[in-house]
């Protein structure tokens, strides 16, 4: 079952139970995924609704940080619920040391010596991570993989 089937059911069984904060988060990441598949006139597959999903839950971690600013303990709360929620639909996250060892990979086949070659790693990383690690968490390990 692709990933915004299980979305979809998601939301139809929320809206059973009648569970607001599921309802919500899940009305928000289709809509974000119906706006991107019309803006790009296609139907997106597992790795594009992934994708969203990440970004999804990064707005949501900067919210966080927004509302512990000014002192709102509730909406930090609210939207660290949706993005544990949210993340339910992702697969497992690769350890730091996995995460590692597929840059470490990267770089040996793209033959980078320096953090000016960084974008040839990433554009072989990526592919590999597939929604398991987050675009900052890579870079950051490469880069610092590059300097050291």
């Amino acid at each position: 079952m692709s990933v915004k089937s299980q979305l979809e059911n998601a939301l139809k069984d929320a809206l059973r139970a009648g569970d607001d904060l599921r309802k919500r988060t899940l009305r928000m990441a289709l809509a974000a995924i119906k706006q991107t598949e019309i803006d790009k006139g296609i139907t997106l597959e597992d790795p594009g609704v992934m994708a969203i999903l990440q970004k999804e839950i990064k707005t949501r971690r900067e919210t966080i940080a927004d509302a512990e600013r000014a002192n709102r303990s509730d909406l930090a709360a609210a939207s660290q619920a949706e993005i544990t929620y949210l993340e339910s639909f992702l697969p497992q996250e690769l350890t730091p040391q996995e995460l590692e060892d597929l840059a470490r990979q990267a770089i040996a086949e793209s033959g980078a010596t320096s953090a000016r070659e960084m974008g040839q790693v990433m554009k072989l990383l990526m592919p590999r991570l597939q929604g398991r690690a987050s675009g900052d968490a890579a870079s950051q390990t490469v880069r610092r993989l590059l300097a050291g």
